[in-house]
């Protein structure tokens, strides 16, 4: 009996203690990575306890969850990769690294409440309908419309929010986190050259409008583009290309570098174009580019990337032909009136990027960036207005040398039931300024006078800091950004300045408010605020002894994402903007031209549509109104000015590999001048693409402007006079638009 008392406590205890164990729970340490470049995935979302518990991720992928009963399945997930179901054990796997595959993106994956949605918005874009140009690669930024001109080799023009931000000017451009955009530049301020970036390289674009981004300064009045690279290749690839008017281009890709284990990576990328145009004077396009990155993941909390790149660009141009020219027989469509336009330019950029992973909620990123650039521009806007016998051509040049480096820290808190970010950075940029020089010559060989010839150093030192704080169905992010410039100069065409030059200071603050309340996974409403600036060129900074350096600007986005539908995305916005100052020094001319206070408001138009998996549609419309604020009215419009612009695309995949592609682009009729009496004529303009592609090898046949429309890219009102003309005349100067061309490719992956 005894033998038996003990038998049944020993039994007891041991169910009780079964029973105990099943209802402790059990802690479980996984780490979550991405199973192509082993980096940490943020804010995966795990689900457990048989679904009705959930965590996320830190900074580092890692996180622990307290399971109550054995057997469970966890359910993985995360924006753009495969979900993943893992059955679990009370004693096995305790500490697991889980990879998780990307997938195509769809528009039924996109969430509208989640960070990243406007990157993963032209994700798709760039999926549905890849890219081969740097063209291409802006035309794919939402509400963003751009005209060439001049031979192809100048940057893009570029339009966005009512402005025509020429080249840049308040439009930060960045490639990676590096800045594109160049102060004080022979041609335009924040002039943007993206020519250095092999499309095929890129991976995603990050972009958004308006002021409101504290790790965004200096041009960021309209919006800012940056353009991330792919940290490794899939697979090596060899690409040919021809067409039109004695087009070619030449592309290698080549893993160089892919080890098993996913912790080292390397690849490098060459390219190179060449096209005549369709212009009477071969443009004769020459350009090389190379592009070579290398990343490692040095320990499982440090990791290091390093990239070079390096282009160099040649060309002639036709330049900007008077409308009367063309209408009056003296020259063609095609033709110019000084056929010695063009240029050359090359850029060379190294950057470094570590980041540490802290712990599961912190990290630090840090990057430093070197460019060597240099840019020799020949153009004639008013032939003969200004020298009878030889003409007006000017020489722009500018040689130089950027440095610069970023710093940023991240912290993750726990808040009551939300959580809160905390986001700071510090960096510096020094642009190094050998020779800025504007000359006028004859055909190029013969310099004339020299019209302005200065070098020297601007300096730009920031800060920013702020919060996102994320409580129930709202997120809020108030954020404070500094920047302070020091500008020196030394005019080599004014003895007296020699040796200590002058030099000048200014700073800038630059508040943000944004707010989001969701109410639904289908609906999400924003509002965003703040203020922005672009920085003078350091020509007008010192004539008007600093007055004026940093004009601000100030406004507001109000707007909603909805998605009705699985397969439907809408995005329509409502946004004002008030700018200080237009920008004033006129780089062809080396002289001020004031410009007042203006006042721009619009409203956006964004649909993305997805009905089945292999048919994909999207548009943008914008519409602004911009004014000046100080002028008589019906003598306030703001020249060139977009009104109407609209882009989108329609792209279906058939037949197993065969995809079809239409894309149009759409600018309506603006006014070139104050008073409204010129304006320039609207164009609509459809490419064509008929790809096919196979695991290993591909082909595709581009047509653009499908319909020969005849159309004007670049369009100005300038005073303009040629060679028999007793008086100058203002009217439009435009390049033409690019007639019906077909471009044939076929490339091959290894």
């Amino acid at each position: 009996m005894k033998i038996t008392k003990i038998m049944v406590a020993v039994l007891a205890v041991s169910i009780n203690g079964h029973i105990s164990a099943q209802e402790t729970p059990s802690e479980k340490q996984l780490v979550i990575k991405d199973a192509d470049d082993k980096f940490p995935i943020a804010d995966a979302l795990v689900l457990f306890d048989h679904g009705s518990n959930h965590a996320h991720s830190g900074t580092d992928g890692s996180l622990t969850l307290a399971v109550k009963s054995f057997p469970d399945t966890l359910v993985i997930s995360h924006q753009g990769y495969e979900n993943i179901q893992w059955v679990i054990t009370s004693d096995e796997d305790k500490n697991k690294v889980v990879f998780l595959q990307h997938k195509p993106f769809q528009i039924s994956e996109v969430a509208i409440s989640h960070s990243s949605f406007l990157s993963a918005i032209t994700k798709v874009d760039l999926n549905k309908f890849p890219v081969n140009s740097a063209q291409d690669l802006l035309r794919k930024v939402p509400g963003l419309f751009i005209a060439q001109h001049a031979g192809g080799g100048k940057a893009e023009q570029l339009f966005l929010r009512g402005f025509d931000a020429d080249h840049g000017t308040d439009v930060s451009v960045n490639v990676d986190g590096m800045p594109v955009n160049i102060v004080s530049h022979a041609h335009g301020q924040g002039y943007s050259d993206l020519h250095f970036v092999i499309p095929e390289t890129v991976n995603n674009i990050d972009f958004g409008k308006g002021a409101y981004y504290m790790d965004r300064g200096d041009f960021d009045t309209a919006g800012y583009v940056d353009f991330q690279t792919y940290d490794k290749l899939k697979n090596s690839m060899v690409k040919l290309e021809g067409g039109s008017f004695n087009s070619k281009r030449v592309l290698g890709m080549f893993n160089i570098l892919n080890d098993a284990a996913g912790r080292k990576g390397a690849y490098v990328a060459a390219e190179y174009n060449y096209s005549d145009g369709p212009f009477d004077v071969k443009q004769n396009f020459n350009r090389v580019n190379i592009f070579g990155k290398y990343n490692q993941w040095i320990t499982d909390r440090d990791y290091f990337n390093i990239q070079f790149s390096t282009f160099n660009s040649s060309w002639n141009a036709s330049g900007q032909i008077p409308e009367r020219a063309v209408d009056e027989g003296i020259i063609g469509r095609w033709g110019s009136i000084d056929p010695t336009e063009g240029g050359s330019t090359s850029r060379t950029n190294l950057q470094m990027n570590y980041k540490h992973i802290i712990s599961s909620s912190e990290h630090i990123d840090v990057m430093g960036w070197y460019s060597k650039y240099n840019f020799n521009l020949y153009s004639d806007f008013t032939f003969y207005l200004k020298d009878k016998d030889h003409g007006d051509e000017i020489q722009q040049t500018d040689g130089r040398n950027i440095y610069g480096t970023e710093m940023k820290y991240t912290k993750n808190f726990s808040v009551g039931n939300g959580t809160l970010d905390w986001i700071s950075g510090v960096g510096f940029r020094n642009d190094d300024i050998n020779t800025l020089q504007l000359n006028h010559v004859y055909h190029r060989d013969l310099l004339l006078d020299k019209l302005s010839d200065v070098n020297g150093t601007e300096t730009n030192l920031h800060a920013y800091s702020g919060l996102i704080w994320k409580t129930g169905k709202w997120t809020i992010n108030p954020a404070l950004r500094v920047d302070h410039f020091i500008f020196n100069m030394h005019n080599l065409l004014d003895p007296e300045q020699l040796p200590s030059g002058q030099s000048t200071e200014a700073t800038r603050l630059s508040p943000k408010l944004n707010f989001s309340y969701t109410t639904s996974d289908k609906v999400m409403w924003f509002l965003k605020t703040g203020m922005g600036f672009h920085s003078n060129d350091i020509r007008v900074v010192v004539q008007n002894n600093g007055d004026k350096t940093l004009p601000y600007s100030i406004g507001g986005d109000l707007g909603v994402r909805l998605h009705p539908l699985k397969s439907l995305i809408i995005t329509p916005a409502l946004w004002y903007m008030s700018l200080q100052q237009e920008f004033v020094y006129v780089g062809d001319d080396a002289v001020v031209e004031p410009s007042g206070k203006s006042r721009r408001y619009g409203a956006d138009l964004g649909v993305r549509f997805q009905p089945i998996e292999n048919f994909y549609l999207n548009a943008d419309i914008n519409y602004s109104h911009a004014r000046f604020v100080e002028e008589q009215k019906g003598e306030d419009y703001v020249p060139l000015a977009p009104v109407v612009t609209s882009t989108g695309s329609v792209n279906w995949d058939f037949l197993n590999g065969f995809s079809l592609g239409l894309q149009y682009r759409y600018l309506g009729a603006r006014p070139a001048v104050e008073d409204n009496s010129i304006r320039t004529k609207a164009y609509f303009v459809n490419d064509l693409m008929l790809s096919y592609n196979r695991p290993k090898w591909g082909a595709n046949l581009q047509v653009n402007n499908l319909f020969n429309v005849q159309w004007n890219e670049a369009q100005f009102a300038t005073e303009t006079q040629l060679r028999n003309e007793q008086q100058s005349v203002t009217d439009l100067t435009y390049t033409p638009g690019n007639p019906f061309g077909i471009k044939m490719g076929v490339y091959y992956k290894f």
